[in-house]
């Protein structure tokens, strides 16, 4: 629907630096930047306040949320937790295709990186990550590290872009596929 359809926008935004800790975004605003009214924006905005992205501003709209170094350490901390045993749990049992769907994404993901398309470089990372925890056959899994990875990536793409280095982190995807193909996953 469409307030999903601006929660993935706005959710992009977030993550690609777009929209800023500091600053207060109000929902007319936002709805007439996307030409729609104000209620599936107002919609989008709690759906990621829901999701820790962003805090209401009484009368004035909404704020991304701003993470601190321990609150991003204790989030990766999770992710890890959880994603790299799921990553070696499903790396014993993925088939032919599932290999080649997922090396297709690491290819839209580099080519992302290449031209510097962050938003596109992290629609194609969530796919690839997505796919990959799909596999477990865990909903609630899913949901949770989708949810932990959205708010990790709050900060430090954008420096990544700055700099060049996305494309080093695109080759990882790579690198990960190698070595389940390699059976290295221990």
């Amino acid at each position: 629907n469409l307030s999903d359809q601006i929660a993935q926008m706005l959710r992009a935004s977030l993550v690609s630096g777009q929209m800023v800790p500091g600053i207060t975004y109000s929902v007319p605003a936002l709805a007439e930047e996307f030409g729609v009214s104000a209620m599936p924006v107002r919609e989008a905005m709690l759906n990621l306040v829901q999701q820790g992205l962003m805090t209401p501003v009484r009368n004035k709209g909404f704020r991304v949320v701003e993470l601190s170094p321990k609150e991003l350490d204790d989030i990766m901390q999770l992710r890890l937790m959880l994603e790299v045993p799921t990553t070696v749990a499903v790396s014993k049992e993925m088939t032919e295709r599932t290999m080649r769907d997922l090396r297709r994404i690491a290819k839209d993901i580099a080519r992302h990186a290449k031209t510097g398309a962050l938003v596109d470089y992290i629609e194609s990372d969530r796919r690839f990550h997505q796919t990959l925890v799909a596999l477990a056959g865990n909903p609630r899994l899913e949901e949770l590290i989708d949810d932990l990875r959205s708010r990790s990536r709050l900060t430090g793409l954008d420096a990544l872009v700055k700099h060049g280095d996305l494309s080093a982190s695109a080759k990882e995807h790579v690198d990960m596929l190698d070595a389940i193909s390699a059976g290295e996953t221990q």
